[in-house]
């Protein structure tokens, strides 16, 4: 079964939603909302990772997220993830609510990343994002392959158990639109790992290439990843538009599961 994920950034510069939620009274408000609509996951933002984007502290990181952790965990019941690469940010955020992490460095940054999820136990996303993944040869998802591979590593090392682990292909991070869509269309070769899969396309720049939108005008594009998503058995999906996708998804899994 697909689960939606809803994306809350509290930042003044991410692509999309930058500066929307910009207090803590707001970003409650709008994971209520998202709650409200069917996520069954929120996923909390204090860094933008758009193209260009300016690396802030790891000071700044947390005076962003951990007041809004704080009013969204005393009044929303779905767990909350917090979207960093930063240890610092990570634990500060557990302690204020979050419950789960998701490291866009899927563990290959900082190394204290790894001991804070095995010290906490939670749930943990690992994305792929390699810089040099366009120039390097190969297969593209042998090289997904290789660098998850490495992630699972270092996680077992560490102590982190399997079945705290769930891996996003990091779609539009460091790839051309041409190998997005490729990863979309090979989503089940991914498998090999016995783990949960996490999607996130949404509104992205792959969108655009293939639609000629900007981000306000990709929500069609996104409800199609969806869908795709649903159809490979992918577990989480990451989305804005919570409404919108929680329809699409149960839509498809009601033609593909018939009662």
């Amino acid at each position: 079964m697909t689960r939606v994920m809803g994306i809350l950034n509290v930042t003044p510069d991410s692509f999309f939603d930058g500066g929307w939620w910009a207090t803590p009274a707001l970003a409650e408000r709008q994971a209520q909302r998202m709650v409200d609509e069917g996520a069954e996951v929120i996923d909390l933002g204090g860094q933008s990772t758009r193209p260009g984007y300016v690396e802030v502290s790891a000071q700044e990181e947390v005076a962003r997220v951990v007041p809004a952790i704080r009013a969204i965990v005393a009044g929303t019941a779905v767990p909350l993830s917090i979207d960093t690469n930063k240890p610092a940010v990570a634990r500060a955020a557990l302690l204020a609510g979050a419950q789960w992490v998701n490291d866009i460095h899927g563990l290959q940054g900082d190394p204290e990343m790894a001991r804070v999820i095995a010290e906490d136990g939670c749930p943990a996303v690992l994305m792929h994002c390699e810089q040099n993944f366009l120039a390097e040869p190969g297969d593209t998802m042998e090289k997904l392959v290789r660098y998850f591979v490495r992630s699972l590593a270092i996680a077992a090392a560490a102590g982190i158990a399997e079945g705290q682990l769930i891996l996003d292909p990091g779609i539009g991070f460091h790839k051309s639109a041409a190998q997005s869509l490729e990863i979309l269309r090979r989503l089940p070769e991914l498998r090999r790992f016995g783990l949960p899969l996490l999607v996130g396309v949404s509104r992205k720049s792959v969108i655009g290439h293939v639609l000629g939108t900007p981000a306000a005008d990709r929500l069609e594009g996104t409800l199609a990843t969806t869908v795709l998503a649903v159809q490979q058995g992918v577990e989480y999906v990451r989305v804005h538009d919570v409404q919108a996708n929680v329809r699409a998804v149960r839509m498809a899994q009601a033609i593909l599961t018939p009662a």
